[in-house]
């Protein structure tokens, strides 16, 4: 039996891991893809942004050519006219592109951007619904290109333990950046240490927009010891989860955040604010528990509930990690092999 050839793909997406930001799907998908025999081309890596859609723009030029379709991570804000501009060249030299979509915002942009919108969307090959959040706005819209492909994880590596709870360990793992709220972890562990009074808060994640020095400025004002990590390799903060007990999601606009998946996957009971794609990743009472958005008191009761209900929270878990059993690699791959033959 031949064995088809594997298609060489070009990929465009912000790769600035090595800038201390949190890997993207470039990085991270595009790995998966290469050890699955896809011949992966990568850009771009410049930290300046114009150089890095530049660096984009002539790449697509270059290997129009020489590759069989383009990957564009595709999301709401400064990025979407990156991929606006990558897909109108690639469609000039007739190469076929794929939208990967990104962003709890990418509705809005939809609306607020129709024309641009169309033009990008209606003439990809398939745009890339990682939720069922951003394929129902876009069915909304009346797209028809669409597939739905979760955000993978290798599910091998996340090692499941149902956490003891007595005294609150909060984890969080973002980000440090305004929209994703990350004070309000800060407001929560200072009400919740007036229960708890061993409580923890560890909080892990890159520096984005001055969120985080906003963030040890408030801890250090209210006097709370929080423990911050900065940007740690994923294998890192896994471990670390083992010292946690509850997972906190904080954010105030989302899609489907891989770090909530990881935490299902850990075991870790979930409290998440109801914001975009969360209650779709998230069945509320079931494998998580949804809260309103930036409502301190709501996590605070949340947390209070599973520490006095460990029942509870060990059904969350046991569910939770059933529902993730559909995001690992294994099975998520057989449907980027069927887009992409």
């Amino acid at each position: 039996m031949i064995k088809k050839r594997k298609k060489h793909l070009l990929y465009l997406g912000n790769k600035l891991s090595h800038k201390g930001r949190n890997a993207t799907g470039v990085e991270t998908l595009g790995k998966q893809l290469e050890q699955e025999g896809y011949q992966v081309t990568s850009v771009s890596s410049f930290s300046n942004k114009v150089v890095r859609l530049l660096h984009m723009l002539s790449t697509v030029f270059v290997k129009s050519k020489k590759v069989d379709f383009l990957l564009i991570d595709t999301y709401s804000t400064t990025n979407f006219w990156y991929a606006y501009l990558s897909a109108k060249i690639a469609r000039y030299l007739k190469l076929e592109y794929i939208c990967i979509l990104h962003g709890g915002d990418l509705p809005k942009r939809l609306i607020n951007s129709r024309r641009k919108s169309e033009e990008l969307f209606k003439n990809a090959k398939t745009n890339i619904a990682p939720s069922p959040y951003l394929l129902a706005a876009f069915e909304k819209e009346h797209y028809k290109n669409l597939a739905y492909i979760a955000n993978p994880i290798e599910l091998i590596n996340y090692k499941f333990q149902i956490p003891v709870l007595k005294t609150p360990k909060l984890l969080w793992v973002r980000s440090f950046a305004e929209i994703y709220n990350p004070t309000l972890a800060i407001e929560v562990f200072e009400k919740i240490k007036q229960k708890f009074p061993q409580a923890e808060l560890c909080m892990v994640g890159p520096e984005k927009d001055g969120s985080l020095a906003k963030c040890k400025a408030l801890a250090e004002a209210k006097n709370l010891s929080v423990k911050f990590t900065g940007k740690l390799p994923k294998e890192e903060w896994v471990t670390l989860a083992e010292e946690y007990n509850i997972f906190m999601n904080t954010t105030n606009f989302d899609n489907t955040p891989v770090s909530v998946i990881e935490a299902m996957a850990l075991g870790l009971p979930v409290i998440s604010t109801n914001v975009g794609g969360l209650p779709y990743l998230i069945d509320a009472e079931k494998d998580g528990v949804l809260v309103s958005k930036n409502d301190s008191d709501a996590f605070v009761n949340a947390i209070d509930r599973l520490i006095a209900q460990p029942e509870f929270a060990q059904q969350l878990s046991i569910a939770a990690r059933k529902k993730v059993e559909q995001f690992d690699w294994e099975v998520v791959k057989q449907k980027w092999d069927a887009v992409l033959q």
